[in-house]
């Protein structure tokens, strides 16, 4: 079962809201002591309210005085570089906020405009009502998509010409069957036409080893 997400505003009952800040302040000081023991690092809290006469404080009185000396001993710019108030917070979420639902128009723009384009391929009259901005938001559209074919249509060719170029050439040649279980291994071990090749080479060594031959026996008589 999923949790209700929290309504962020003030609790205006008393009871509910010390019980809300009963529960929160333990949630929340567990967390500062998983935080600095899984990332080994220094931390603590000062939770001051109306509840209780005097603040809570994590990990010690002692522990809270060392690592605030330590920020306070801190230079500046190291001080500063990322430390936040509630209104530079706020200033960031508004900022990330109002970039997403910019390119949040941008993608539903597209969708429209891409979906006009496609209505007009269908029937050309549905693009006589449009104003002059999209017209030209179309027709950017369109140049896009065609600028996106062409660049899938010449990687193709460019694919298939260094196909072709590093095609193998098959020779088929005719030669008597050998039984030999070398020449079965080799089968094996290599493709068809790298055999093909072999045997071919070897019978051109044989023909030019035979002529050789009978250059010998015509000048011995």
């Amino acid at each position: 079962m999923t949790r209700k997400k929290v309504k962020l505003a003030y609790i205006t009952n008393d009871a509910a809201r010390k019980a809300t800040y009963k529960k929160r302040k333990k949630g929340l000081i567990k967390k500062v002591s998983e935080l600095s023991t899984l990332c080994d690092i220094d931390a603590c809290a000062i939770i001051y309210s109306p509840y209780d006469t005097q603040p809570e404080v994590y990990p010690s009185p002692l522990g809270v005085q060392r690592i605030l000396a330590k920020f306070k001993n801190m230079p500046e710019i190291e001080k500063s570089k990322k430390m936040v108030n509630q209104e530079s917070f706020l200033r960031q979420r508004i900022a990330k906020v109002n970039e997403q639902l910019k390119k949040q128009k941008k993608e539903n723009r597209e969708k429209e405009i891409t979906q006009l384009m496609f209505q007009g391929l269908a029937d050309p009259n549905s693009l006589l009502g449009l104003s002059l901005l999209d017209l030209n938001d179309v027709d950017r559209m369109i140049d896009q998509y065609l600028k996106d074919i062409n660049e899938r249509m010449e990687k193709i060719s460019l694919e298939q010409a260094v196909d072709e170029d590093y095609k193998p050439s098959v020779v088929v040649v005719q030669a008597e069957p050998t039984a030999t279980a070398e020449s079965s291994s080799a089968m094996q071990r290599y493709p068809k036409w790298i055999m093909d090749l072999m045997i071919n080479s070897q019978l051109q060594q044989q023909q030019h080893n035979g002529l050789q031959h009978e250059d010998e026996c015509y000048a011995s008589l």
